[in-house]
């Protein structure tokens, strides 16, 4: 026990001083000259506080096992934990690795061929278990991938990835005057991460429910530069400068820029409160609806 309280005193000492060096100005200026920002830096190091810890509690557990072991051995060879389950797991603290390789009986069948006897042993548990799982796993993945429509197979699956690069990644894609065919995205997984996008670089102009602040407002039939899936993609991957709407292609993919103009165009009609008067021009623009 003495060695573990030095070994946690000696890492408790060493995990101190490196985050007094980490908040020391010294050692901010080259993390940042580096390109690491300050929640970088927060997550390393409670990276390795995990990873101390982790070290500790492992240290600690062989510690009370080895010290132990004679007490446990004691308690494994009771009658009545000796052939449970929880016995077997604790015969694995003490060297019995039945529950590992199964039961070795070391019995001769009454039969052999060409000299060959076969021994009556179990299959290691592992290997039994591991067996059901395949079994059980070959129903969900048949019932999933062949019986519904919502699982893709690898052939169908490549093709619509490679259609969504094709129209992602299309030539001229950089022309502002470069007329696209996009569709609006209406999985809801695109519609999840075009929430996500928004929420984070375009509700401090729009409002988090898109009812406007200094933006328009993005759930009437009102717009100020079209408002058609390919027409609302191009306002924010190159901006409108003049009116203070900064371009996203250089922040944003492709397939990010689809996904919030997606997004965007869901929310159609959704009527939030304190919603900003309309503005532009009236257009009946469809709804993405959220499809499989």
């Amino acid at each position: 026990m003495k060695t573990t309280r030095m070994g946690l005193l000696t890492a408790a000492s060493l995990l101190l001083s490196g985050m007094a060096k980490a908040q020391a100005p010294e050692a901010a200026a080259p993390a940042k000259a580096a390109g690491m920002n300050e929640q970088e830096l927060l997550f390393w190091v409670l990276l390795g506080l995990l990873g101390v810890l982790l070290l500790v509690l492992l240290s600690v557990g062989i510690t009370i096992v080895v010290q132990m072991k004679p007490q446990l051995r004691l308690l494994y060879n009771l009658p009545t934990v000796h052939g449970t389950w929880s016995g077997k797991v604790l015969g694995l603290l003490v060297g019995d690795a039945t529950l590992v390789r199964g039961e070795y009986r070391d019995e001769l069948l009454d039969h052999d061929y060409d000299g060959i006897h076969e021994f009556d042993n179990d299959l290691p548990p592992w290997w039994k278990y591991g067996f059901y799982f395949t079994i059980v796993f070959a129903f969900v993945y048949v019932g999933y991938y062949h019986l519904t429509t919502k699982g893709q197979l690898q052939v169908a699956e490549y093709e619509t990835e490679m259609r969504q690069a094709a129209l992602l990644v299309s030539a001229g894609s950089d022309d502002p005057t470069k007329l696209t065919t996009y569709l609006a995205l209406t999985t809801a997984a695109d519609l999840s991460s075009g929430k996500s996008i928004y929420a984070t670089n375009c509700a401090p102009c729009h409002g988090a429910s898109a009812e406007g602040k200094v933006g328009p407002n993005l759930t009437d039939d009102y717009w100020l530069h079209g408002g058609e899936v390919n027409q609302v993609y191009k306002t924010i991957k190159f901006g409108i400068p003049s009116k203070g709407m900064v371009a996203w292609k250089g922040k944003l993919s492709g397939k990010q820029i689809l996904q919030v103009t997606s997004y965007a165009l869901s929310l159609q009609g959704s009527l939030p409160a304190n919603a900003k008067p309309p503005q532009g021009e009236k257009e009946a623009v469809g709804k993405p609806v959220a499809g499989l």
